[in-house]
């Protein structure tokens, strides 16, 4: 990944993945499923599988957002 974070990105790329809140992933596990994602679907992939899971389950996906978001804030963020 690059020196400059797209966080909108990261956040679609860990909503895309296999990670689940519930797994309550460390930021290492957060930035591995992150990258592992992007490689997997690269960024179109990943918003593609964003707007289906809104059009078919809309209060869930944005549960699982509102997570996403959450978890890369803290594994991006800067010491």
């Amino acid at each position: 990944m690059t020196a400059v974070v797209n966080t909108t990105v990261c956040c679609e790329a860990l909503f895309a993945s296999d990670v689940q809140r519930s797994d309550e992933p460390s930021a290492d596990k957060v930035r591995e499923a992150v990258t592992a994602t992007l490689d997997r679907l690269h960024e179109a992939g990943c918003a593609a599988v964003v707007a289906e899971e809104f059009g078919h389950h809309p209060d869930c996906a944005a549960q699982r957002m509102r997570w996403a978001r959450q978890a890369v804030r803290e594994a991006f963020a800067r010491s």
